[in-house]
């Protein structure tokens, strides 16, 4: 790529990771025990004001063992929004329950609650809000629908870390959050996840899970069928490293966001992000929708744009358009797939950056007849 390419996100790694990463590597604690991991949980626990954290694998695992600790299985339900990564959707099917999908708010493009209790039988086990690109879903209304069942609610957190709905951080608003630390989420450890809980009976079957439930009395003698879901102390160095960083990282996030605002010409056409107003997003990613837009003038627009430089991304696809979950679309959900996408936003981009995106996203807004 050329050297004025801005690519949609990158980690920003300085002098404390290398610190800690190469402490873990003298110590020759490099697999799934060492000091880091207890610590990193510890204080993942305290930032999301939850009793307990266990970290796993990645996010897709922590999802997969959470719903395990449930005891989900063949023939139960679990409603997930239809616009999600399809991780949320996929760690349902791995418990032999089915993913149902409702519809999402087109502001906030988390679970729409009226969509989630038209959904609900005998058969719902659990909810699963995915707080999307870091804006929180609207938590109370959900837990009211999931409390009046008697069902569970699991945060899918992944993108979100330190958004807050209505002054609580994320993690800690249902039965347990999972966050994810893929490279470009707000804080990595390359591939890692959190689980989080104020459940300790949940949370110590949660842990004996994640290693393969080896009995804690016998050791290398199995009491159920678990996984190995663990995190490295190597990996784990880097998250202390990268929570110690988090404050500063969600500050510039908000702050790339305001220059988007002053650079990029929204109007009743053309929208970023929408916050509400009791909610503080973690703005992982920039959001653009253009009402106008097709899917084709969409993957145009991107085109168009990577061809000045400035890298995107389309929208997660809808589950109901994917073979395996394919149902009839679902009509907010469906029309966000096709039409929104991504901008860049990462920790070193720069006002005159931002301001080259905007600039080349009005003039290409203009040339296609938008503005």
């Amino acid at each position: 790529m050329a050297d004025n390419f801005i690519p949609i996100s990158k980690p920003a790694i300085g002098p404390r990771e290398r610190e800690l990463v190469l402490a873990a590597l003298d110590s020759g604690w490099v697999s799934s025990i060492g000091e880091y991991i207890d610590r990193f949980e510890e204080e993942f626990a305290k930032y999301c004001g939850t009793r307990y954290a266990l970290a796993v694998s990645n996010g897709t695992t922590g999802l997969h063992l959470a719903l395990a600790t449930l005891g989900l299985t063949q023939g139960d339900e679990v409603i997930v929004p239809d616009l999600t990564f399809v991780a949320t959707a996929n760690a349902v099917a791995y418990t032999g329950a089915t993913p149902v999908l409702a519809d999402i708010d087109p502001d906030t493009l988390c679970l729409d609650p009226a969509s989630v209790r038209a959904l609900i039988t005998p058969r719902t086990k659990a909810i699963i809000p995915v707080h999307l690109y870091g804006h929180p879903a609207d938590m109370d209304a959900l837990t009211e629908i999931a409390d009046s069942y008697g069902i569970a609610v699991i945060e899918d957190a992944a993108e979100a870390h330190g958004a807050e709905y209505r002054g609580r951080r994320v993690g800690g608003l249902g039965k347990c959050g999972v966050f994810s630390f893929y490279g470009n989420k707000v804080i990595t450890t390359g591939e890692g996840g959190m689980l989080t809980t104020d459940d300790q009976e949940f949370w110590q079957r949660a842990k004996r899970l994640r290693d393969h439930a080896m009995s804690p009395t016998r050791r290398y003698f199995h009491e159920d069928r678990g996984f190995n879901y663990r995190i490295t102390n190597l990996q784990a160095a880097l998250g202390v490293a990268q929570l110690e960083r988090i404050d500063e990282f969600l500050n510039r996030r908000a702050e790339i966001m305001d220059w988007y605002r002053q650079a990029i010409s929204a109007n009743s056409e053309v929208r970023l992000n929408r916050v509400k107003n009791w909610a503080k997003s973690a703005y992982w990613m920039v959001c653009l929708e253009v009402d106008s837009f097709d899917a084709a003038q969409r993957d145009e627009f991107m085109r168009l744009l990577k061809a000045r430089g400035i890298d995107s991304r389309p929208y997660f696809c809808s589950m109901s358009s994917m073979p395996m979950y394919q149902q009839a679309a679902l009509p907010v959900a469906g029309r966000k797939a096709q039409t929104g996408l991504n901008l860049p936003s990462y920790f070193e981009m720069t006002k005159s950056d931002v301001q080259r995106i905007g600039s080349d996203v009005n003039d290409i807004l203009k040339s296609m007849g938008v503005m």
